[in-house]
């Protein structure tokens, strides 16, 4: 039986991660400061513990791993990263753990690693105009960064090249372009726009007015988590460290986003744009390099994933009426 450790097994992508590892016939160890928040886990082992404490990082290694998932990180929504508030905390948190990660994995000769990047890295002069943003692997520099979280997902890819380099880590890479889905993080400042709008809506009568940051015309593409976990098993059987997009194609602006949701709510809902932390004004996931080396690109619909989450949600909104 193969065996696998999941960091960040208690958060939205690792759960996930841990179920496709169960039902692919693994015996899996989660770790996280907790449990996940909406379905118990489904690990054979779950430590709670702190990895930026390298006591943790090395007990969670104690044994051989065919394959490591390295998920943890300090991070939410566009409400919690572009802020400026948790700046500090963001790297300094997410830093820590990839650096004891790494260096536990390597001290215990667990080799093959995946780590999560994230599409924040991209500079932002690439994506200032929301029709025709350029986030093609070969584009991350010169970098330029618009937040903190991105700075810090460039440092950590650089480290985990360097592993690759150094001391021979089998090193995986993927940069993630907005992952969404049932049972992640809808309510509490963490949320990510698909989660929040779907909540916003979920909460509202039809004619209702619901808010929106900016004027809703910034643009994004949203990859449902199925794909997501699909995309990261395909790379970790690929002789091939990336880094490479892992995202969809499908470019919306954020308005289009609300009108999706809520004709899938079947609500008539109207918008006020409001002053809020936004990001860059455009982003998409280019597909080109994944197809090219995975043979393989996402192809589910943004409203399929929709339908599936808004149906989540909006069961989360009933149990707290």
């Amino acid at each position: 039986m193969k065996t696998a450790l999941v960091c960040g097994a208690g958060g939205f992508i690792g759960s996930h991660m841990v179920n496709r590892l169960k039902s692919d016939g693994f015996w899996v160890r989660g770790v996280d400061l907790h449990y996940p928040h909406f379905s118990p886990t489904t690990a054979d082992d779950f430590i709670i513990g702190d990895l930026r404490d390298f006591s943790v990082c090395l007990q969670s290694v104690n044994c051989h791993f065919d394959e490591i998932y390295q998920f943890a990180a300090d991070m939410g929504g566009a409400g919690f990263v572009f802020t400026g508030e948790n700046d500090a905390d963001i790297m300094h948190n997410s830093a820590i753990v990839n650096l004891n990660m790494l260096e536990a994995s390597w001290r215990r000769n667990n080799r093959r690693i995946f780590y999560s990047s994230s599409a924040c890295m991209y500079p932002e002069y690439n994506q200032v105009d929301p029709n025709n943003p350029n986030c093609a692997e070969n584009s991350a520099y010169p970098a330029a960064p618009d937040s903190e979280y991105g700075w810090e997902k460039l440092f950590s890819e650089r480290l985990y090249l360097a592993y690759l380099r150094n001391k021979s880590m089998d090193v995986h890479i993927a940069r993630f372009h907005n992952i969404f889905g049932p049972e992640g993080e809808w309510t509490g400042g963490r949320e990510k726009s698909p989660a929040a709008i779907c909540r916003k809506v979920a909460m509202a009568k039809s004619g209702d007015t619901i808010e929106v940051w900016g004027d809703g015309n910034q643009t994004r593409s949203f990859l449902y988590i199925d794909e997501c976990i699909e995309g990261v098993n395909r790379l970790l059987k690929a002789d091939w460290p990336g880094p490479v997009n892992i995202g969809s194609d499908e470019m919306v602006t954020i308005n289009q986003l609300v009108d999706i949701v809520a004709d899938i709510a079947g609500k008539q809902i109207n918008k006020h744009h409001i002053p809020g932390p936004l990001g860059v004004r455009g982003r998409n996931s280019d597909n080109n390099l994944i197809q090219q080396k995975l043979g393989w690109r996402p192809t589910r619909t943004l409203r399929s994933g929709l339908e599936n989450t808004y149906s989540w949600i909006e069961d989360q909104v009933r149990k707290i009426s």
